[in-house]
């Protein structure tokens, strides 16, 4: 068994290897899907691994078909966060008939040279606080948490959006990236960051409100806006500024939000728990429920 890096293997083997590993699990993901969430949470083949049974080489060489099968995985995305170089666990499995072999903990140790190399200074990821194992396996590696995190997630027709008399309009990332900060009661997580959202651009649609007589941009200041991806029916980012909250903002974004889902469902991930009292009372009487909660964990490097 050998660990190599991904750079030299196809799409069609990794997406084969990522649907055996997750066979098990309640939510499947399709190939397109996860090629998308790939390219949104900054994935770089040539600082992921893979063990390879019957393959060769080392941290340095590029995994293939050729080489052998893939056993088990981790798929790092390389970015920034909180100003600092980052790699982050955008996906880690092991294929059923591998399981018990330490391989995750292997593949993960044997790569921290070639991240260290590639100037990436801390290790980023979340973890399910219910999977107990998976969270002492990271804190014996020397991840500590950092923060704790609510999913929450509804079905599409259970979602009570109301009336507002609020007006929203579609806008750009740079319309609200300069003041959206402003608006936060937390830093969102990886996969919600603007360079996130930047990456998957054509994924997501934008929404600003404005305050004033002409409800838009010429008309009035930002008060609020909201980052949706319709495929997926993810709530990206929704913040309304302080000063404007309780206001019916929150509810037309959200209204413009669910006018445009494609998906069976919305979700919205990874709300700071503690920090965002404000965002989970909201979701909560819009009908969108708490299902869950993460770790997110850092290791610096």
């Amino acid at each position: 068994m050998e660990i190599k890096s991904l750079s030299g293997t196809s799409f069609e083997e990794l997406a084969g290897a990522f649907g055996e590993a997750f066979a098990e699990y309640e939510v499947q993901i399709t190939p397109d899907e996860l090629r998308a969430m790939l390219r949104r949470r900054g994935f770089d083949a040539g600082l992921s691994f893979a063990a390879f049974d019957g393959g060769s080489g080392g941290c340095s060489g590029a995994g293939s078909a050729s080489g052998g099968r893939i056993a088990g995985f981790t798929l790092n995305g390389i970015g920034t966060f909180s100003g600092v170089r980052t790699a982050y666990d955008t996906g880690t499995g092991t294929l059923p008939e591998y399981r018990g072999q330490g391989l995750a903990t292997r593949i993960f140790e044997e790569s921290l040279p070639a991240l260290r190399s590639a100037g990436v200074k801390q290790y980023l990821l979340e973890v399910l606080q219910h999977n107990t194992v998976a969270a002492g396996v990271y804190r014996r590696l020397g991840f500590e948490v950092s923060r704790e995190f609510g999913y929450y997630r509804a079905v599409a027709g259970d979602v009570r959006v109301g009336n507002s008399l609020c007006q929203v309009q579609c806008v750009g990332v740079a319309d609200v990236q300069r003041l959206a900060a402003e608006f936060w009661d937390f830093e969102p997580s990886w996969q919600n960051s603007f360079e996130a959202v930047e990456r998957a651009a054509d994924d997501f649609v934008i929404f600003g409100a404005y305050d004033g007589s002409s409800g838009d941009a010429s008309g009035g200041d930002l008060v609020g806006y909201g980052i949706f991806e319709p495929a997926t029916g993810d709530i990206t980012q929704i913040a309304v500024a302080k000063t404007h909250r309780r206001r019916g903002i929150g509810t037309a974004l959200l209204g413009e939000m669910m006018q445009r889902n494609r998906a069976p469902g919305v979700k919205c991930i990874n709300t700071e728990i503690g920090r965002d009292e404000a965002l989970a009372a909201f979701l909560t009487a819009r009908g969108i429920t708490l299902a869950g909660k993460q770790f997110e964990m850092i290791k610096r490097l």
